[in-house]
């Protein structure tokens, strides 16, 4: 089968010829159609501090993707082959605290799919029968292909409720923008999103937000004055993972703010900490979905309306995936898909 692989400790991947992988008692066997290209692809690619400091290649990265099942294991009793499949890409000891207690998200021993095991990206993948999202025969295939940083957007989302609030968000690359449509859908009164990125501002715009603020040029207040808010944003989403996101959310927050953060710092940060006490806020982690609980979350709203396509904004061939590669690392568009069919 083809494959991108991450040979050895350096950057780069190659698209290369590699043997099936074996379906075990309970796993399913996948044949990819469409895979989604995440930041930890780009981090595995460029091979930077990070994936130096927690892979051990080689393996095949990915883990966005939808396709259809085309072999079982024996023990296998949910699935059946024919269907079109995503999956869980945290796959968890279930033995742990938290796995016992059905906290799976939070399982200690989490093994990441195309982080510590082969992933989607490539024609075939295995991932454990209890991994597996069976997806109604009619859902749009892109869509599909990405309901694993969908997941993500609704477990920050949905971490605080957000009916009547007036909700901030730091950071608009797709997870960003996908937590601000799944905002609105479910309620929220003013929805107010920053980054530096034009071109991911204006697709913030094209999506409904009621503001998209370029932080370089303009701070969040004079918004605030204009959509008539007087005692600062009720919840915020930290999704960008830049050092200057926490501290401007804190000054823009009101007491008893409940904040939600899942981009990832590269260093330390430094806020305030004595107005988050006195202030009475409530700072959040997230990471991953909560399983799977999320996924039941996001199908039923997809089902329901909920609109993420605009956040799809480019699509390649898997044969193409340098350009791919290369376009999702400047920024200028919103999630980008490969096509393995």
């Amino acid at each position: 089968m083809k494959a991108l692989y991450k040979s050895n400790r350096a950057p780069g991947l190659a698209l290369i010829d590699l043997p099936e992988p074996v379906t075990g008692e309970h796993d399913v066997k996948i044949k990819v159609l469409k895979t989604g290209i995440c930041g930890t692809d780009l981090h595995i690619e460029s091979w930077d501090s990070w994936a130096e400091a927690n892979l051990t290649p080689p393996f095949i990265p990915g883990h966005e993707f939808v396709g259809r099942v085309v072999e079982i294991g024996a023990d296998v009793t949910t699935v059946k082959i024919g269907d079109l499949v995503s999956g869980e890409g945290h796959i968890v000891c279930g033995l742990c605290r938290n796995c016992r207690a059905g906290r799976r998200h939070l399982c200690k021993n989490t093994i990441g799919v195309g982080v510590n095991r082969d992933g989607a990206f490539a024609e075939f993948v295995v991932i454990p029968e209890s991994n597996v999202w069976l997806h109604p025969h009619d859902i749009d295939l892109e869509l599909a292909a990405i309901f694993d940083p969908l997941g993500n957007a609704v477990h920050t989302a949905l971490s605080f409720p957000v009916v009547g609030e007036d909700v901030l968000i730091t950071g608009a690359g797709p997870i960003g923008l996908m937590s601000a449509a799944i905002a609105r859908f479910v309620g929220a009164r003013f929805i107010v999103i920053t980054d530096v990125n034009e071109y991911r501002l204006n697709l913030a715009r094209s999506m409904g937000v009621d503001a998209a603020i370029n932080i370089t040029t303009e701070g969040v207040s004079p918004t605030m004055k204009k959509l008539g808010m007087k005692e600062g944003f009720d919840v915020a989403f930290e999704m960008s993972g830049h050092q200057s996101a926490l501290p401007m959310i804190l000054e823009n927050v009101g007491h008893g703010a409940r904040i939600a953060a899942l981009g990832l710092p590269k260093a330390p940060i430094s806020f305030d900490w004595s107005k988050v006490v006195t202030h009475m806020m409530t700072i959040k982690g997230i990471y991953g979905r909560e399983m799977y609980e999320t996924w039941y979350s996001m199908n039923a709203m997809v089902g329901k309306g909920l609109d993420v396509s605009p956040v799809i904004t480019h699509r390649f061939a898997a044969n193409n995936w340098q350009e791919a590669f290369e376009l999702a690392r400047s920024g200028n568009c919103g999630k980008i898909i490969l096509d393995w069919s």
